[in-house]
């Protein structure tokens, strides 16, 4: 068997409010678990409480996920701060080496 080969490079990944798509998420899951308790011995009767742990379960990993997207949120953007002004030092010493006037230390 051939082994497959892209004939296209992939697309860059989407970018969007991660954090407060995941922070929606969790609010959901807490809100379908409380929904549920007063339910608790209809669906215990029933061989149904999955359905009750599974939205607390949602609604814990999704504390997991905040925690998680919030500090790759912060990681981004230290990143993009470092990169602009490793740009800003990499523009001034060429313009500094250049002669550019305008550029320098002023006397």
């Amino acid at each position: 068997m051939a082994k497959w080969t892209a004939k296209h490079e992939a697309p860059e990944p989407l970018e969007g409010p991660v954090v407060a798509t995941v922070t929606g998420g969790t609010i959901l899951w807490f809100a379908l678990f409380l929904v549920q308790l007063p339910f608790y011995g209809w669906f215990a009767d029933r061989g149904q409480l999955w359905w009750v742990w599974t939205c607390a379960a949602g609604g814990f990993l999704g504390l997991i996920g905040i925690w998680y997207v919030r500090g790759r949120d912060a990681a981004l953007k230290r990143h993009a701060e470092a990169a602009a002004q490793a740009e800003v030092a990499a523009r001034a010493e060429r313009d500094g080496q250049t002669g550019q006037p305008g550029s320098g230390p002023q006397a």
